[in-house]
């Protein structure tokens, strides 16, 4: 079997900004609706928590599209990835497992 020896670069500029782009705006909601209303109320531990899952989630993105050269295994990779990400967040949130 032949391998091909492409050079995968990872994620396209454009998307690797939009990706770190959407993480830090999603870091930004709650620090700016506690602005704004007292049911918000983020901690620095969840700030960090937050930080720490979406920034996991946006490295297994860059990690699955250095690993993977075809463009159906990435969106596969991806969507995976992201379904595990919001699995975890709902289970830290609410405790869906329990």
């Amino acid at each position: 079997m032949i391998r091909s020896t492409a050079c995968r670069t990872g994620l396209a500029q454009r998307t690797r900004l939009l990706v770190w782009g959407m993480i830090a705006a999603l870091l930004l909601v709650p620090a700016v609706a506690m602005q704004f209303t007292p049911e918000v109320n983020w901690g620095v531990e969840d700030f960090l928590a937050a930080a720490v899952l979406l920034g996991g989630g946006g490295l297994a993105l860059e990690v699955a599209a250095r690993l993977l050269a075809d463009p159906r295994k990435r969106a596969l990779a991806a969507l995976v990835i992201l379904g595990l990400l919001l699995v975890l967040w709902a289970e830290l949130a609410v405790g869906i497992l329990d």
